[in-house]
């Protein structure tokens, strides 16, 4: 039987920030919920229906875990990596899963790092980025997510879940909203980002076909599936 894998941080690129959330880890969750109910949850699970029985996963950001358990028990027989940056939510979500749902440690390899944490070769069924492109600047994202492109096989998912305001320009509460939150965790976390990237102009550089949608929280957030053609 496989053992659950944890594997050390590897040596990042130039091109890597520092972005680090192991100040806030504890209470994260807690914050968010406080400011968005249940919507950022709702947009995370939105489409883990799509994903194939016994896929391959990669679920790069995840935090504290709770996506993780959910996707574990809509697909109790899935392969995942889970890649995360901080320590902190990295050891949260060890525990959690080990407390939970201890029988699918075995199919989980817990990886400390980024994208360029990702081995020579490595490919994936299914890709899901929940609320982690929004930290990045126009150079930096263009970068992580070629990377993650490029570790997708052909007609492969990528689950994207984050701030994507549906009205353009964003209604003004929207606008103060997102301004308040990367100032806030510019200081905390060291995000570089200073405003929500043009997601629209990144994924269709890319070779990806949206398949599904959905908006939450008065049309600030959105889920969408995309299929690597």
């Amino acid at each position: 039987m496989k053992r659950s894998r944890f594997l050390p941080l590897v040596e990042m690129t130039k091109n890597v920030s520092n972005t680090n959330f192991n100040s806030i880890a504890p209470v994260y969750d807690g914050l968010s919920r406080l400011v968005f109910g249940n919507a950022l949850r709702r947009a995370q699970v939105e489409h883990l229906s799509v994903i194939p029985a016994k896929a391959n996963v990669l679920l790069i950001g995840g935090g504290s875990g709770w996506l993780l358990e959910q996707l574990l028990k809509y697909r109790p027989l899935t392969e995942v990596t889970y890649l995360e940056a901080s320590e902190k939510m990295l050891a949260m979500t060890r525990r959690r899963i080990g407390q939970r749902i201890p029988s699918a440690l075995p199919d989980i390899t817990f990886r400390l790092g980024t994208e360029d944490s990702l081995q020579h070769g490595e490919t994936f069924d299914v890709i899901l980025t929940p609320f982690l492109l929004d930290l990045f600047p126009y150079k930096r994202l263009a970068y992580l997510m070629d990377r993650l492109c490029a570790a997708l096989r052909p007609q492969g998912l990528w689950l994207f879940s984050d701030f994507w305001p549906t009205q353009v320009p964003a209604p003004a509460w929207q606008r103060i909203l997102l301004r308040s939150m990367y100032t806030f965790f510019g200081k905390v976390s060291q995000v570089s980002a200073t405003r929500l990237p043009d997601f629209e102009h990144h994924f269709a550089r890319l070779p990806l076909e949206e398949l599904q949608a959905a908006s939450f929280y008065g049309g600030l957030v959105q889920a969408k599936v995309y299929r690597k053609v």
